[in-house]
């Protein structure tokens, strides 16, 4: 996975994070998904409603860009 930039992740829009309000985890390309499917749990300073709608970011995202996910993380409602 190539790093993004500082410069690069300003040009990102917010619905490509997990988390938007905070830029958190983006989920633009398949790379960054399973990223984010790998960090998720390390994730702090997020409500539970925001890291379940995130969870459903990050699996419309996985779907779109044909990456396997295995299971529910804890904590997120299903």
């Amino acid at each position: 996975m190539s790093r993004i930039t500082e410069a690069r992740r300003d040009h990102i829009a917010d619905e490509k994070f997990a988390f938007p309000k905070e830029r958190k985890e983006p989920i633009h390309d398949a790379a960054h998904v399973r990223n984010a499917i790998a960090r998720f749990g390390q994730v702090e300073g997020v409500t539970a409603a925001e890291r379940d709608a995130a969870w459903g970011r990050i699996k419309s995202a996985a779907k779109k860009f044909n990456v396997e996910i295995s299971g529910e993380p804890s904590g997120v409602k299903a």
